[in-house]
């Protein structure tokens, strides 16, 4: 039996950030897959998140999308809300949404500073936070963050920095949780084909490996679904590699 052929999340409900694109809808598609219903968020592009809906849905599941933005503390309020409104209460949560600007550090502004700060770890905080006080005894909290941060890569170092801090607050999280039987994990992707892996660099993430290749969507989503699975019970306070021996 496959893991996509599992139903041991049936009757659970899930919220992803996130995920009208990449790497968070092949986590929303996966998590639906196993029998979780799926509030699918986004911050601007409806159309892509009601494309998920729509394929979850044909595929026998259910999900619905929800906008807001994790940088603001009433959207990520309101979001929370909405989906215990139209789903249920939560057993799953992901913070998946992200952004990266890659430029030389010496170019890097304050404001680019802000931006990514605000989104990936304020916007972690701010999820995280509503999920600790409203998620099910015995759910899962998983964040995702970078490979990167265990590596050297030039243009990142404000992302990876804000990754950083998103690591530490899963790690505290955890700490305080875990009396419910909540587990709070990090799960970091590597090199993945997504539209953030630019063409240039592609090659070069492919040699990387000792697979010879970068990894899909999908695979960074099978880690997921395993750290948000039953199975996963004692799996807490951790960052599992998803990068194909990249890190």
């Amino acid at each position: 039996m496959t893991a996509g052929t599992l139903n041991d999340m049936a009757g659970k409900n899930a919220l992803v950030t996130g995920a009208s694109r990449g790497i968070g809808r092949a986590i929303a598609e996966g998590l639906a897959a196993r029998g979780a219903a799926v509030a699918v968020n986004y911050v601007s592009n409806k159309d892509a998140a009601d494309s998920v809906v729509a394929a979850i849905t044909a595929a026998g599941g259910r999900a619905v999308a929800i906008g807001g933005d994790v940088s603001s503390e009433e959207h990520v309020a309101a979001m929370f809300q909405q989906a215990e409104t139209e789903l249920g209460q939560l057993d799953i949560v992901v913070a998946n949404a992200g952004i990266v600007i890659n430029k030389p550090f010496a170019e890097h502004t304050v404001e680019d500073f802000d931006k990514t700060f605000e989104t990936n770890a304020r916007g972690a905080f701010l999820v995280l936070h509503q999920a600790a006080a409203r998620i099910r005894d015995n759910g899962r909290i998983i964040a995702i963050s970078s490979g990167g941060t265990r590596m050297l890569l030039p243009g990142t170092t404000l992302y990876l920095a804000s990754k950083g801090a998103l690591e530490q607050i899963v790690r505290g999280a955890a700490m305080e949780v875990g009396h419910r039987g909540v587990t709070v994990n990090t799960v970091s992707p590597g090199f993945t084909d997504t539209d953030l892996l630019t063409d240039d660099f592609r090659a070069t993430a492919a040699d990387m490996s000792p697979l010879g290749r970068v990894g899909t969507p999908e695979e960074v989503a099978a880690v997921v679904t395993f750290v948000a699975s039953p199975a996963a019970s004692w799996v807490t306070a951790q960052n599992i590699g998803a990068g194909g021996g990249v890190f």
